[in-house]
């Protein structure tokens, strides 16, 4: 994305209200406790951070696809809510994930930047990566269709 595209893409909601808006609309996602927190937002992107507990290990004592999964998604999300405002409406349309790395039992962190921010549709590029790793634990692209207003 050019940089006039990314200056003109400046998010409308806060990480205070992604927090409020998830607690609200999603409580379920903090059932084993705050596990997800948005760290950063800024034009075209958004940064959240997982920290795993042993639920999400899978044997190989690295933490599972799903949980990997569930993470790109939930930030995914968030990152298009900052830039339209609170839909609770918008659905994920498609999710392709790279696994990269075994992930250890350790915070991991999810970078999401805006592609494409249409109308209807909204395209995110996604990166998990973990403090001291080689290289990014998995790569995903999002795909989300967002309801006319």
């Amino acid at each position: 994305m050019r940089a006039l595209e990314r200056q003109a893409m400046q998010p409308i909601m806060t990480i205070g209200d992604i927090h409020d808006f998830l607690d609200r609309e999603f409580p379920q996602i903090h059932a084993d406790g705050r596990m997800l927190v948005v760290t950063d937002i800024g034009p075209g992107r958004l940064t959240m951070r997982f920290a795993p507990n042993e639920r999400h290990l899978r044997p190989g004592n690295t933490i599972s696809g799903p949980s990997m999964v569930m993470l790109a998604d939930v930030a995914a999300y968030a990152v298009i809510l900052a830039h339209v405002g609170p839909v609770a409406l918008a659905v994920t349309t498609s999710l392709n994930i790279n696994f990269l790395r075994k992930p250890k039992l350790a915070p991991l962190s999810c970078e999401c930047r805006i592609l494409k921010l249409g109308k209807r549709l909204a395209v995110i590029d996604i990166l998990l990566m973990q403090e001291n790793a080689e290289g990014p634990a998995a790569q995903a692209t999002a795909t989300y269709s967002i309801p006319p207003r």
